[in-house]
């Protein structure tokens, strides 16, 4: 019977790269080290390569910022409105008062 692969947390890939990156030692002994295959440890640096170009290369996104206040901003007013119906109602004897 085959064996099932192993799962390794993300945390455990981010030291295992950031390991390949200081170049301390070579691929074969960190892979002998973490028991791990070195297509593996080749294949996790370059997503994490890959991950770091994308995250200087994305520029916030200004539409989802613009439209996060925007709603924050008519949520504000509903409730200003919602306020002012209230009391109007109140004056006119609408609603029954306290």
């Amino acid at each position: 019977m085959g064996t099932t692969p192993r799962k390794h947390t993300a945390a455990f890939k981010a030291k295992v790269v950031l390991d390949l990156f200081k170049e301390i030692e070579t691929i074969p002994q960190l892979c002998t080290k973490y028991q791990i295959h070195p297509t593996q440890a080749r294949r996790w640096k370059e997503e994490a390569i890959t991950g770091l170009t994308m995250t200087f290369t994305t520029k916030p996104n200004r539409d989802q910022v613009e439209q996060e206040q925007l709603v924050a901003e008519l949520y504000q007013r509903i409730g200003e409105l919602n306020v002012q119906l209230d009391w109007l109602k109140k004056k006119t004897g609408l609603t029954p008062g306290p």
